[in-house]
């Protein structure tokens, strides 16, 4: 799951050496923080959030076979 926001990440970003993903678990909830170059942060957040709820939505989505909520935190 990790691969998967990474991926995603750097195919939107200009920086994507800079894309680091860490997974920090919490009983039933696993969030993923997402951190990118500065220049880079509209481009994941994206005009309204939409970008950035999309992202979500597909790592929530992936996630129904863990049995485990997640989310995607944007560090900036």
């Amino acid at each position: 799951m990790e691969q998967l926001v990474a991926v995603i990440a750097k195919a939107l970003v200009d920086h994507p050496e800079d894309v680091k993903v860490r997974t920090v678990e919490k009983d039933s909830l696993v969030v993923y923080e997402l951190s990118v170059h500065p220049d880079d942060i509209g481009k994941i957040i994206g005009k309204q959030g939409r970008i950035a709820k999309a992202l979500r939505t597909v790592v929530t989505s992936a996630a129904v076979k863990l049995d485990k909520r997640v989310t995607v935190d944007i560090q900036s």
